[in-house]
């Protein structure tokens, strides 16, 4: 593919190229006991004589099952599985977390997996060729986590800065979103497994995140947050789709009639499987009627009996139960095509050296130069001082599904090492730690002096007998969502049992937090009583604030910690409310030694001994997470962070601010230093790459997908953010993102769209290949043509990005939307041409008059950009009539 035209062509082409009781790592292995045979019989179309869709040896099965085996298929069988009838030749299929790396089948120390960068990095690469090929490679991880759909790619957008989820998630505007996602799917699905594009739909908040009620005009539903899921299921055609948790305009995601049956069943005709979110199925007829198909994780709670009730007193057609089992059928039968034996295969690693190099690529493409002011990149005589609380901590993923046992980590510390001659002058210089650390060293043994914990489970709540199972963990973050053995399930207890040995003396502290009743012992008495706590934390899944509380130890003196804890509700409160009286368990246990040190003066004196200073900052997995939202812009904690960078830079002018976070961050000290590299969370080569970036070795080419605005008021969704009493506004309409700032004339931090080079380019005048554009070939798409070229001393990479500009609408409409981009690689002084690709879709908006897509008869400018905020030049084209579509 000409690289000057890897958008038009990637864009517009869909051919691109049984668990072990004592180690909860060991994944399980399912022998299905499935007649191959049979199976390549019913699926493979060996009963039908005529084919005239893809899904019609799906269906044709499905019209041959029993009621009550079409209901079987509704729902998951366990957590991560589909349920298998063995009879009839269908076998159960296995998903996984998640966006960014194949999990597999265990939330926490599970197999080693190859960690990609986030999503919101991976879409700052702008790359669609590069998208294509994480693609391919999280597909190899997928099978060989014996998995085969991946719960991925995220779509939602990036409405405010605090988004608990923005990481995960690509971009803020929706083309360059339905592009990146378009990419992904393509790649993943070309090696067979199943991509499950979420969260559909308007899932933009993790507060109140199961109920909270998000109320959206049609319009800018339409426009901004359904636009990537349509062009997903247009170009990529994903083979499924995952409803979100949150209510549309009063209805829950999985049983919206409008989102799921009007909209992605009628008009963009989907033909794949759609599944709950995990526990986010809301009806047992309802949601079946519009089409979500099946209910995760199993086993059921919605379906089974209460959905043969439903049929058999009129409150549910057959008709939609056959029509939701089909669609499961054809997403086991897409997955299945080409196996031989459907035998859940063990997880296994695969740790290869082209993934390694492809996520180091990727990491060093997607990191954005903010500011350059000639101190980057560094010359290899320099003397370097790594400052900062991420300095030697490995910051590559966010919190939640999203998370992922790494192969390996690279911090910047290592990756810096590796490369440079002399040693690296370091300092912490302050804490961020949101919770205490996990006690995770190599002074945390079992009672057998194992490293790490063991847990013991007990069938009940109140600790009878002997142990059902005996669990190992390799840390104390023992959050049980999916890894209590299903053998004790509904209602369990654990014990949590290991010996502590502290480095030094003083008073340390404990941090303990309980998803359910929780007890902490220290050599036999009780340290924290936990049991019947009422304020909440904000873990993932649900959870106590983390009790804090400090105790004299003596430096090589052994005790012996105990936690018991029970699955059992709290707070107690939620008994009555919700009805349950068990959930998910699990404690965490966190710990810290007593520390006196003035870490700032420290900083300063290590950067004074240096000729380059590069100052680690930003947030990590505990402050950015599924479950929550950031409550600040600010960077944490306490300001701590932004004391240190004033002082660092006071100390040395040669400053280097490398910030790591998924979303933005104020930066009251942006005009005090000389270069700003926004470096996202890149995965295990986070290091690596960011080594690459900082030595010159990889010119950054990374540009912003989201905007950053100078301070959390002056964002779109300020005033109605997160809502109130479970109510959220999309109260600002179309103007989300930079359409916000372009419309209030706010100028941002930073904005979208903008990064920086090693090299400079200039670009030239723009042709445009017709002057015209209908609905009617061949003038329904036309081409927009710019040469550009290196004019600096090293090759390099640029953005080029097109948005267009309506100048007269019969309705309001954004200033410029982006509408098309193309990644252009040249060698210094080299020209290339890059083309981009416009349709009716670049010109078009939602008129809910009509109920249709309208392209207005008129004159629209492109704007040739190399960012929202750079336009370098325009062309012109007109629509001489207008014309309207539906999908």
């Amino acid at each position: 593919m000409d690289p000057t035209d890897g958008t038009t062509t990637l864009a517009n082409s869909n051919t691109c190229i049984k668990e072990e009781p004592m180690d909860i790592s060991d994944p399980p292995v399912i022998n299905q006991k499935v007649d191959v045979a049979l199976l390549k019989g019913t699926m493979t179309g060996k009963k039908i004589l005529s084919k005239e869709r893809p899904d019609d040896n799906a269906r044709h099965l499905a019209s041959t099952l029993t009621l009550e085996e079409q209901i079987s298929l509704l729902a998951g069988s366990d957590f991560w599985r589909t349920v298998a009838i063995p009879s009839r030749g269908i076998p159960s299929i296995k998903t996984t977390d998640g966006p960014n790396g194949a999990r597999g089948a265990f939330f926490k120390n599970g197999t080693p997996a190859a960690l990609f960068p986030a999503g919101v990095s991976l879409a700052s690469t702008w790359n669609l060729e590069l998208m294509y090929e994480v693609g391919q490679h999280l597909a190899a991880e997928t099978r060989a986590r014996g998995a085969d759909v991946l719960l991925g790619p995220t779509v939602c957008l990036h409405r405010s800065p605090l988004g608990g989820r923005n990481f995960e998630s690509f971009s803020e505007d929706p083309y360059l979103t339905g592009k990146v996602a378009t990419a992904y799917i393509q790649g993943l699905q070309k090696g067979g497994v199943g991509a499950t594009i979420k969260h559909y739909a308007v899932n933009e908040q993790e507060t109140w995140r199961m109920t909270v009620n998000c109320a959206v005009a049609e319009r800018p539903l339409r426009e901004l947050y359904l636009r990537p899921f349509e062009m997903a299921v247009r170009d990529a055609k994903p083979w499924a789709i995952m409803s979100s948790y949150n209510q549309i305009n009063g209805t829950h995601g999985d049983m919206n009639d409008h989102t799921l049956r009007e909209i992605l069943r009628n008009e963009w005709k989907f033909d794949g499987c759609v599944m709950s979110d995990w526990t986010g199925t809301n009806s047992v007829a309802e949601s079946i009627q519009v089409g979500c198909d099946l209910e995760m994780p199993g086993p059921t709670k919605w379906r089974g009996e209460r959905v043969l009730r439903a049929v058999e007193s009129g409150q549910l057609s057959r008709e939609a139960v056959e029509r939701s089992a089909g669609n499961v059928l054809y997403l086991i039968e897409r997955v299945c095509r080409g196996k031989t034996d459907m035998t859940e295969p063990p997880e296994r690693s695969d740790d290869v050296p082209e993934r390694r190099e492809l996520i180091r690529r990727a990491g060093a493409q997607g990191l954005t130069l903010l500011k350059n002011e000639g101190v980057l990149p560094i010359a290899a005589d320099k003397k370097i001082a790594l400052i900062g609380p991420n300095a030697k901590r490995a910051i590559v993923h966010g919190g939640g599904s999203a998370s992922v046992k790494p192969y390996y980590t690279t911090t910047p510390f290592d990756g810096l090492q590796a490369q440079v001659g002399s040693e690296l002058l370091y300092a912490r210089g302050c804490d961020t730690n949101k919770w205490l650390p996990l006690v995770s060293d190599a002074n945390l043994t079992t009672p057998d002096g194992v490293a790490g914990v063991i847990v013991e489970f007990y069938h009940g709540d109140m600790f009878k007998g002997s142990p059902a199972f005996v669990h190992h963990k390799s840390q104390t973050d023992l959050f049980l969502w999916d890894s209590a053995p299903m053998e004790v399930l509904p209602a369990y207890s654990f014990k949590v049992k290991a010996k502590l040995t502290p480095v030094t003396t003083g008073y340390h502290t404990f941090g303990f937090m309980t998803v359910g009743p929780g007890r902490f012992f220290i050599n036999g008495e009780l340290f924290i009583d936990n049991w019947d706590w009422t304020e909440e934390g904000e873990a993932m899944f649900d959870g106590s604030i983390d009790v804090i509380k400090s105790v004299h130890l003596e430096a090589g003196v052994t005790i012996d910690i105990l936690v018991e804890s029970t699955n059992e509700v709290r707070p107690m409160a939620k008994k009555s409310f919700s009805g349950r009286t068990h959930q998910y368990g699990g404690c965490r246990i966190g710990f810290q030694e007593e520390f006196k040190a003035d870490l700032i003066a420290e900083a300063v004196e290590v950067a004074q001994q240096a000729d380059v200073a590069i100052v680690c900052v930003g947030l990590d997995d505990e402050w950015e997470s599924e479950g929550y939202d950031r409550s600040t812009m600010d960077l944490p904690k306490d300001g701590s962070q932004d004391r240190l960078i004033s002082a660092v830079v006071k100390a040395n002018p040669n400053t280097i601010v490398v910030n790591q976070s998924g979303t933005p961050v104020t930066m009251p000290w942006a005009d005090e230093v000389p270069a700003i590299i926004q470096a996202w969370y890149q995965g295990q080569e986070a290091g690596n790459a960011l080594a690459d970036v900082l030595l010159g070795y990889a010119n950054p080419s990374g540009k912003l997908p989201t905007t950053f605005p100078k301070r959390l008021a002056d964002n779109p969704a300020y005033h109605n953010w997160p809502g109130e009493n479970e109510q959220v506004v999309y109260g600002e309409g179309m103007y989300m993102g930079y359409r916000h700032y372009d419309r209030t004339g706010i100028e941002p931090l930073f904005s979208f769209g903008h990064g920086l080079s090693y090299t400079t380019f200039s670009y030239g005048e723009p042709t445009i290949s017709s002057k015209k554009l209908s609905d009617a070939p061949p003038s329904n798409s036309l081409t927009v043509s710019v040469p550009i070229t290196n004019t600096g001393s090293v090759a390099g990479a640029e953005v080029v990005q097109a948005y267009v500009h309506d100048p007269k609408s019969r309705i309001p409409r954004p200033e410029k939307e982006l509408r098309a981009f193309a990644r252009v690689e040249l060698a210094p002084g080299e020209t290339k041409w890059v083309h981009m690709a416009l349709d009716k879709y670049a010109v078009g908006y939602y008129d809910t008059s009509l109920g249709a897509w309208i392209a207005e008869e008129g004159q629209f400018d492109v704007l040739i950009a190399a960012s929202s905020a750079d336009i370098r030049s325009k062309i012109s084209f007109a629509v001489p009539e207008s014309f309207t579509w539906i999908a």
